[in-house]
């Protein structure tokens, strides 16, 4: 009986730890952006806090880069990716969403022009 005790809390122990683990795991990418400005940071970074498993995103306007911490079991870097085009910025090699574009103000607007 006492060895069936053990055994019944070493396995709880277990699948305790397991589930524990893989939620407080989190994986860190970078993804160069089409961003300019200040509001183009506030823009991704406000729109990117509500996306499913992002933890944390900092945008440097400077060289463009978006380090986003994301839980891997939530989301993936494609769909980080495709949340960025959805806010109307380039995110790698996908481009902005045409609509969310055209919706940018001028200042967050490659040279001041719209995408075809």
């Amino acid at each position: 009986m006492f060895k069936g005790l053990i055994i019944s809390f070493s396995l709880m122990f277990l699948i305790t730890y397991g589930s524990y683990s893989q939620e407080k795991k989190q994986v860190e990418i970078k993804v160069k952006t089409s961003a300019i400005c200040i509001q183009c940071k506030e823009r991704i970074e406000q729109g990117m806090a509500y996306e499913k498993g992002v933890r944390d995103i900092v945008l440097d306007v400077d060289s463009k880069i978006a380090t986003i911490t994301y839980n891997p079991a939530k989301t993936t870097p494609v769909e980080i990716r495709n949340a960025i085009s959805k806010l109307g910025y380039d995110a790698d090699t996908i481009a902005a969403d045409k609509d969310a574009y055209a919706k940018l103000p001028s200042c967050c607007k490659k040279n001041g022009k719209t995408t075809n």
